[in-house]
Order: structure tokens, then C-alpha cells, then sequence
């Protein structure tokens, strides 16, 4: 999945570009403006938005000698756009949901790298630090099973691979306090999903 332009992906051409850029604001349009921030041509927007606001998903007014146009959030069609345009963080949410269904739950899970910084597009990995509790062994093989099932959910929900890091908990503390250049990507960008926060973890390094 592109999570960089979400709704563009999942409805192609100038339609998608406009709808993308409508969901991005609760202000009110010009058919130039619009134009200019989806990326499309005038003519192009002036042939789209008629239909979208036949549809009920886009709002007109006219103050002459222009029309302003907004996304209709009450529209339910609507609705599942400003969803595809906050698909970055309900796959934040799922993919931390799924974890805690798991027998053995992870310490943590934070998720780091392109998709952390609104970067990843339908190329990308998404990376995933999943911090091991210190009393379950690495090589416990129900933890390992569960493990690879959350993986395979969280690719399934969000489209795109899962790059997985696994740590146990006193390890992740350790690199936390100087662990290198991807452990300080990690500080600096990274997103608990699951179990201990960022900061909470940075504290146990700290302590």
C-alpha cells in the first residue's frame, strides 16, 4: 500500500488527487486552488468535481465570481475517504490491537524507519522492533509461532512486508543508551504500537 497518498492509490486519476487533497482540509476551495494542491490541471478539476458533488461527496458554494467546494463529511462515501487518508494510523492501531491476542505478548513493539516518519509507499518494508519480555527465551518456540502469526496479520492488514527486529527487553534498554546509528533512528522516529512506550523505555536506559 502507498501511505504516502493513500486515497490517490486506492481511487487513480485527477478524482483520487482531488478527493486526497479535500480530505486534507475542512476549508473551503477554489477550483484553482484545488487544482494546484491535487497536482491536476484546471480543465482537469473542472471536470471531475461536478460529478463529486453530484455524488454528495463534495460540498459547492457559490461566492461569485468563483465556487468554493469542501469535502461533505457527513457524506458516508465521505466518510471512507478521510478513512483512506488516515490509513497510516488506523494500520498503527490494528497492528498493536493484534499483538495483545497473542499467548505471549511482546514487551513492546515499536515501529520505525519510512513508515514511522508518513514516508512508506507501496515499495516499502515496514520495520518493526518487537521486544522480547526477559523472561521468555529466545529460542521458546510458542513465542517464535506467535510471533510469525502476528507478522503475517499485520502484513495481511497493512499490504506492505513486515521487517522484524527482536530484541529481548534488557537488550533493547541497552541499545537504547548507545546502540548505534538504527537505534538512534529508532529513538528518534520510532512509534510504540504495543506494551511499553518509547519514552517509558528510554527511562529504563536512563535509570
Amino acid at each position: 500500500m502507498d501511505f504516502v497518498h493513500p486515497v490517490s492509490a486506492v481511487i487513480p486519476g485527477a478524482q483520487g488527487q482531488v478527493l486526497a487533497v479535500l480530505a486534507e482540509t475542512s476549508a473551503e476551495l477554489n477550483l484553482r486552488a484545488v487544482a494546484r494542491l491535487a497536482g491536476v490541471s484546471a480543465s482537469q478539476a473542472s471536470r471531475v468535481i461536478p460529478g463529486l458533488v453530484e455524488l454528495g461527496l463534495v460540498e459547492r458554494r457559490e461566492v461569485p465570481p468563483s465556487s468554493l467546494f469542501r469535502l461533505n463529511r457527513h457524506n458516508e462515501a465521505a466518510r471512507v475517504v478521510l478513512e483512506l487518508a488516515r490509513l497510516r494510523d488506523s494500520v498503527l492501531e490494528r497492528i498493536g490491537n493484534a499483538a495483545g491476542d497473542l499467548p505471549q505478548p511482546p514487551a513492546s513493539i515499536i515501529v520505525f524507519g519510512s513508515f514511522a516518519r508518513r514516508e512508506a509507499d507501496r515499495t516499502s518494508d515496514i520495520d518493526v522492533v518487537v521486544v522480547r519480555p526477559d523472561e521468555v527465551d529466545s529460542d521458546d518456540d510458542a513465542w517464535a509461532e506467535g510471533i510469525d502469526r502476528w507478522r503475517e496479520n499485520a502484513r495481511a492488514i497493512a499490504g506492505n512486508d513486515i521487517e522484524v527486529i527482536e530484541v529481548g527487553l534488557t537488550e533493547a534498554v541497552e541499545r537504547l543508551s548507545d546502540g548505534g546509528p538504527v537505534w538512534e533512528e529508532i529513538e528518534r522516529d520510532g512509534v510504540a504500537v504495543f506494551g511499553a512506550s518509547l519514552g517509558e523505555l528510554q527511562d529504563m536506559a536512563n535509570a
